[in-house]
């Protein structure tokens, strides 16, 4: 089950966000006022043309980035504000990165890469065992502890990055193009894991180019320009996953 602050309010909230970058002479508007409401256990997809803002939106969702202007919020707490200290244990604590490129140390077991967040939370050895390994179970990799990714598969390797996410019992997950290096059929696996995660209670954040990726969400929200163009809620039939 996700980690939460309490049980009321929205899992986030950005109101009229602006993220401007200086480029030599120019000013590069990268965000235009973006106001946006996600609940706990939504499953987001965040989807634009290149140069639309969504890199940069999921960089200030994730704590990567600070608005220039404009308010988020995160479980209640105002994060606009923060220093880099704060906003570190925000991303160590309550955030799950998973990455298209999966970010897994090559010369690490698979229980080691799983365990690094953990060890820079400063949480003890013998809790770690625990969490590792069933953060590892519940992506399917129990028996593949002691590999290391240049041994598993590409699928594997992608499963792994989603352990590690999981193994600090963050609030939120924020999925990058999660299946971007993958065939469409390990693909298709990957999503299931992240199914799963949010029929268990998980709140996700996904940013894809592919509209069947998309489709596993409940709500797609379509950038474009730094604002957003469409905020669709997907409707499914009865009993449909």
């Amino acid at each position: 089950m996700a980690n939460g602050s309490g049980n009321g309010g929205p899992a986030l909230l950005l109101e009229e966000v602006v993220k401007t970058y200086e480029m030599g002479a120019d000013v590069v508007h990268a965000l235009r006022g973006v106001t946006l409401t996600i609940a706990r256990n939504e499953y987001v997809a965040i989807m634009g043309p290149s140069g639309s803002g969504k890199s940069t939106l999921m960089n200030v969702i994730g704590c990567l980035d600070v608005p220039t202007s404009g308010t988020y919020t995160l479980e209640g707490q105002a994060v606009a504000k923060m220093s880099e200290y704060q906003l570190a244990d925000i991303r160590n604590r309550r955030i799950g990165f998973v990455f298209q490129t999966f970010n897994l140390i090559p010369r690490a077991s698979i229980y080691h890469n799983v365990e690094l967040p953990l060890i820079y939370a400063g949480v003890p050895k013998h809790e770690r065992r625990p969490r590792v390994e069933r953060a590892i179970a519940r992506v399917g990799l129990a028996d593949r502890v002691k590999h290391k990714p240049n041994e598993l598969s590409g699928g594997q390797r992608q499963r792994v990055a989603i352990a590690r996410a999981l193994v600090g019992n963050p609030s939120l997950i924020l999925a990058d193009e999660p299946t971007g290096n993958l065939d469409s059929k390990t693909g298709d696996e990957i999503m299931a894991v992240l199914d799963e995660l949010h029929a268990a209670g998980q709140t996700i954040i996904l940013v894809t180019h592919e509209d069947y990726i998309a489709e596993h969400a409940q709500r797609i929200i379509r950038l474009r320009d730094g604002r957003i163009e469409s905020d669709t809620r997907i409707k499914r039939a009865a009993g449909a996953s």
